[in-house]
C-alpha cells in the first residue's frame, strides 16, 4: 500500500467519524468512498467508525459492477450507487452518504428541497430532488440514484437519506452538511408559514459563483503575496504616500461576503 493510498484510507474514515460528529449521521447508517485510480475505496459493511483501521477500507475495482472487492471485509451494502456514480460521473471524487435527520424526513415525505435558500446551489441547480423508493443496495435503487443526480451533486433517497459527492472527501462531506441544513432551514420555514422560493434564473447566477466556492486545503488557493512595507524615510517619519485602504462607500475586509 503506497503512502498515499494509506492517506486516502485514513480520509475514509475520518469523514466517517467527521458525519457522526457533526450529528449529519449516527451509527454505522451512513457510508463513504473515495476514488482512487482505477478502484474505489469504501467503507466495510458493519464495522463501528471508532474500531475501523486504513487496512479495513475495501477496495472494489470501478469497472466491475459484480461486487468484486480486494480486503478481508465485506464492503457496505451500499457498494453499488457508489460505484455506480463514481463510473457514471469522472468527476466525481468522493461519495457521502448520510441518514440525517432533517433531510431524511424531508425523503421520508417525498419533498425535494427547493430554493428557499441560495446555498442549494451548492448542490447544482435550483432543487435537491427526491430519488424513488427502492430496495437498498439494489441496481434499482443505484438507477433512480444516477437519475436524481442528473445536473446535481446531491440528491434524497426516498425514505432512505442524502447522497452528497464531490471531487474529493472534504468537499463531499462538507455537501452533506450543508444539505442537512437546508431542510432544517426548509422544514422551520413551513412551519412559521409560506417560505419564498428563489427564481431559477437567480440560482444559475449563484451557480456560476459557487464554481469557486467551498471548502478548499491550502494548496488549493492561490497564494497572494503580501505587499512589500514602505521604507521609512530619513528621520524616521514616514513616507509621504499612504498605503490606500477601501475606497469610500466600499465594505472593508469585514464586510465581504463570505
Amino acid at each position: 500500500m503506497t503512502r498515499e493510498e494509506q492517506k486516502l484510507r485514513q480520509g475514509i474514515i475520518d469523514a466517517c467519524l467527521a458525519m457522526n460528529a457533526q450529528g449529519i449521521n449516527q451509527g454505522t447508517s451512513g457510508n463513504v468512498s473515495a476514488r482512487h485510480g482505477k478502484s474505489m475505496l469504501i467503507t466495510p459493511s458493519g464495522v463501528p467508525y471508532e474500531e475501523l483501521k486504513p487496512a479495513d477500507i475495501v477496495a472494489m475495482p470501478l469497472d466491475g459492477g459484480n461486487g468484486a472487492y480486494k480486503g478481508k471485509l465485506a464492503p457496505s451494502s451500499e457498494w453499488r450507487f457508489h460505484l455506480d456514480i463514481m463510473a457514471a460521473r469522472p468527476e466525481v471524487g468522493a461519495v457521502v452518504h448520510t441518514h440525517s435527520t432533517y433531510a431524511t424526513a424531508m425523503a421520508i415525505c417525498g419533498l425535494e428541497i427547493p430554493a428557499v435558500h441560495y446555498m442549494v446551489a451548492a448542490a447544482g441547480g435550483p432543487t435537491i430532488r427526491v430519488a424513488p423508493y427502492a430496495t437498498y443496495g439494489t441496481e434499482e435503487l443505484s438507477h433512480n440514484a444516477l437519475a436524481a443526480l442528473e445536473d446535481r451533486s446531491a440528491c434524497l433517497l426516498a425514505n432512505h437519506g442524502v447522497i452528497a459527492t464531490g471531487p474529493n472527501l472534504q468537499r463531499a462531506l462538507w455537501l452533506a452538511g450543508e444539505v442537512e441544513t437546508l431542510a432544517r432551514q426548509y422544514v422551520l420555514a413551513r412551519a412559521l408559514g409560506n417560505p419564498t422560493v428563489l427564481p431559477d434564473d437567480e440560482i444559475a447566477v449563484v451557480v456560476e459563483k459557487f464554481k469557486s466556492y467551498g471548502p478548499r486545503g491550502k494548496a488549493a488557493q492561490k497564494a497572494v503575496k503580501p505587499a512589500p512595507r514602505r521604507k521609512r524615510a530619513a528621520g524616521g517619519k514616514t513616507s509621504a504616500r499612504k498605503r490606500s485602504g477601501p475606497a469610500k462607500g466600499t465594505p472593508g475586509r469585514g464586510g465581504k461576503k463570505r
